[in-house]
């Protein structure tokens, strides 16, 4: 009879014996985390600026680059200019396209409506690509409770091939307040069952609070997982439930453990993007210039 021990040194001859391609590799250690920072344009959305005018000021502000909603770039297109002199603008501005928010309904469980999602996706990237940005905020939008992970995953899996086919990387998000798609284990569940190398999920502060994920699930993601996350704060003296994108507030000014999740996404590795995403209407009767390089300070305090 074999005992413990010899089995043990069994195993572990055998294992040595293995060709190099066999065993799990060692892991190679992460290179330092380098964070870039991010004007999502809704934090200044009040202030009724033009696409050009946000450049400017998100440049002199001193951020890295920025992530215009589809809406936005549309409108700009419709006065009559294009997408290179749109692409020029932010390059002699020296701000990079990190991502862009759209809402096609490429997730929704009616076939019909997530055909059409996928079509309007498609086209959404196209535009995206010619911009040189590389991503474009995924969210389930059109989809109804209960949702089929799996299936949902799927659909993921099929967005991430079209990602690749366009060069413009879908990432996975979740809304907090979201009937169907709320919380980040269901992120995690779908972006699984999609069995992909390039899946990603966008996660956001507010809405990590909003829709009762908590913090600690974000130990969980390694740095390969996250490529721009969603900065932001929550008010303390307003109940969980009842609270609205309105009540975002500047990181640091609100209850969020900002200083412990900064920890969190350090230790991460690679790139992140940090994108300040603000809709507060006290925020939009103020200075536009003050409101951003005000976030962009409090993002800086903790990064």
């Amino acid at each position: 009879m074999i005992n413990r021990r010899t089995l043990l040194k069994s195993l572990a001859l055998g294992t040595a014996a293995l060709p190099l391609g066999s065993a799990f590799a060692a892991t190679t250690p992460k290179a330092e985390t380098q964070f870039l920072f991010s004007l999502n344009t809704s934090t200044i959305r009040g202030q009724k600026l033009s696409l050009p005018e946000i450049i400017e000021l998100a440049a002199r502000a001193g951020y890295d680059g920025f992530e215009p909603w589809m809406m936005e770039i549309q409108g700009y297109l419709e006065t009559g200019k294009s997408l290179a002199s749109l692409k020029k603008l932010a390059s002699d501005a020296g701000l990079r396209f990190f991502d862009c928010i759209g809402f096609p309904t490429w997730m929704a469980q009616d076939a019909a409506k997530s055909e059409t999602g996928f079509v309007q996706m498609e086209k959404e990237m196209g535009i995206l690509a010619e911009l040189g940005c590389p991503r474009v905020a995924a969210p389930a939008i059109g989809t109804e409770a209960p949702l089929d992970l799996m299936q949902a995953g799927e659909k993921y899996k099929r967005l991430l091939e079209l990602g690749r086919k366009t060069g413009v990387m879908p990432q996975l998000e979740f809304w907090g307040a979201y009937p169907s798609f709320y919380h980040l284990g269901q992120a995690m569940a779908v972006a699984a069952a999609a069995d992909d190398k390039d899946a990603k999920i966008l996660a956001d502060i507010y809405h990590l609070f909003r829709g009762g994920s908590g913090f600690e699930g974000m130990r969980m993601l390694d740095g390969h997982a996250i490529d721009i996350f969603h900065m932001n704060d929550f008010p303390a003296d307003i109940p969980r439930l009842e609270q609205q994108d309105k009540d975002r507030v500047f990181p640091g000014d609100g209850a969020a453990p900002i200083k412990e999740l900064s920890e969190v996404l350090k230790s991460k590795g690679g790139e992140i993007i940090l994108s300040l995403e603000l809709f507060n209407p006290t925020y939009y009767a103020m200075d536009a210039e003050y409101v951003i390089t005000t976030g962009l300070n409090k993002m800086k305090r903790f990064f």
